[in-house]
């Protein structure tokens, strides 16, 4: 019998299960070519969805339900929150994107973006390997068919293909690791798990062994070095409104199960998993930026520069081990949530701005089609700018606070190892910066590639608008979310 505990934790999931299938069934009513019935129904349930989520995570409360398997906490309810909100804005950004193109024939778009954040969900509450497992499985099988929703296009298929082959890799390995720490734990549950490991009396190399095969299909859903070799290929082959579905929410998610695993079931192994996150965070900045450098495909750039951001987010989780200093710990984690959620804030209205570039029969994503963007639209210019400029993390944008968090979290960790990381990440920051200015510089300096007027619906431009503020609101007084984030994660790592 199920208790109304374990009922409570889950409600907003229930909600948007229950509407999901009910909007595939509504949808099978609705004629109009933007499916406007279906779109204003889904962004009505993601709006009630949020709502609850931003309610539980103001409580305070933690919640363990079902027999341990699912919990309800401040950390994972203001992500999963954050990843509504996310999915909400692509939706908005993306809709006309997608009627032009002909994706909207029947309500799949909407259809998959909720069942893909239902499995974000289950990423974010799991707290059974099990569970984890199920929710990034329904994560990727979404994904893959949202990537190769544009059936008509060639490198749409190609790019799912990659994506499905390579994502079944990663799944495997993944479910690979947990088999072996459930053999030498004896539980699925993580917390029993943290329990045998700590207690000393299981064979290390056994849970080591466990332990590479986890890091492996953790570094893959992150997109890092060297498991980063689906991301460009996916960013440039898939509809640039699934671009901004899989690059925006999904990375919370990823942090999500990546503090589950590494710091919630298996922190007795943390002076193991972190040289192997310096080692795949150093790739991350190296590769992200230096390929970065060579690209002319605007969404090719800004998914290498996807890797080295990720690299940053592993540098706060590298930070957070250190024994005997629980407010290090805290102070860690929470400088990379909060770099993890201003990353996406900042994806969202990047290709918020490349959505609305492109129009039917033309895709905006060379950087030569932003050329002279400023003459043509000085708005979406500005909002650009204030992108490239958080990505490249130069004040006042959040950006810069987002990349000084972590920075400080790991000089503050001590040791010359992590000083010595902390220069280089500040060296491949500046190289970064080059790729980022380019385009800057295309913007305001090179004759316009067209004259077409650069029309929007009202609630794009509105949203747009919104989303290019807070990156610099927050870039100028970060002090409310960084406190939401350590908040989170003190609460987390007390439960």
């Amino acid at each position: 019998m199920i208790d109304k505990f374990s009922l409570i934790a889950v409600y907003p999931e229930i909600v948007l299960l229950v509407m999901a299938c009910v909007i595939a069934l509504f949808d099978l009513s609705v004629k109009s070519r933007t499916r406007t019935a279906t779109y204003v129904v889904t962004m009505l349930t993601l709006a009630i969805v949020a709502a609850l989520q931003a309610s539980y995570a103001s409580s305070g409360q933690t919640i363990y339900a079902f027999g341990n398997m699912v919990v309800s906490d401040v950390m994972g309810n203001w992500l999963k929150c954050f990843a509504t909100l996310a999915v909400m804005v692509s939706l908005v950004y993306g809709r006309q994107y997608a009627a032009d193109r002909d994706m909207l024939r029947g309500g799949e778009l909407f259809v998959l973006s909720l069942f893909s954040l239902l499995g974000m969900f289950a990423m974010i509450s799991g707290n059974n390997f099990l569970v984890i497992y199920m929710g990034v499985e329904l994560l990727t099988l979404s994904s893959y068919a949202l990537v190769a929703l544009r059936r008509d296009y060639v490198l749409s298929v190609e790019a799912a293909m990659k994506y499905f082959v390579l994502g079944a890799l990663a799944s495997g390995f993944l479910l690979y690791g947990m088999s072996m720490l459930y053999g030498a734990t004896g539980s699925l549950d993580l917390q029993e798990a943290f329990k045998a490991i700590h207690s000393g009396q299981i064979k290390h190399q056994v849970l080591v062994f466990g332990l590479v095969f986890i890091v492996a299909g953790l570094a893959f859903k992150l997109g890092v070095v060297p498991f980063h070799m689906w991301i460009p290929d996916v960013y440039q082959g898939a509809p640039t409104a699934v671009t901004l579905m899989i690059g925006g929410a999904p990375k919370l998610a990823a942090f999500a199960v990546t503090i589950r695993l590494l710091v919630e079931g298996m922190m007795p192994l943390a002076i193991d998993w972190q040289p192997m996150l310096m080692l795949l965070a150093i790739g991350s900045l190296a590769i992200g930026n230096l390929a970065a450098i060579a690209q002319t495909n605007l969404k090719r750039m800004l998914a290498f520069s996807t890797i080295s951001h990720m690299g940053f987010v592993l540098i706060g989780m590298i930070s957070g081990a250190v024994v005997g200093h629980p407010e290090a710990a805290a102070n860690a984690y929470s400088s990379s949530m909060f770099y993890v959620i201003s990353y996406v804030l900042t994806t969202l209205a990047s290709f918020g701005v490349i959505l609305l570039l492109s129009r039917s029969g033309f895709e905006s994503e060379e950087i030569a089609d932003m050329a002279g963007l400023n003459q043509r639209n000085p708005l979406y210019a500005g909002i650009m700018a204030v992108c490239l400029f958080s990505l490249a993390g130069i004040p006042p944008m959040i950006g810069f606070y987002a990349k000084l968090a972590v920075l400080q979290a790991l000089v503050a960790s001590g040791g010359t190892l992590q000083l010595v990381l902390a220069v280089f990440a500040v060296m491949m920051s500046l190289i970064g910066a080059f790729y980022y200015l380019r385009v800057v510089k295309v913007m305001y300096f090179d004759a316009p590639a067209g004259s077409s007027v650069l029309a929007a619906p009202f609630e794009v431009r509105a949203v747009l608008s919104l989303n290019g503020a807070l990156l610099l609101i927050l870039g100028l007084v970060p002090g409310g979310l960084m406190a939401l984030c350590a908040n989170a994660v003190v609460q987390m790592l007390a439960t």
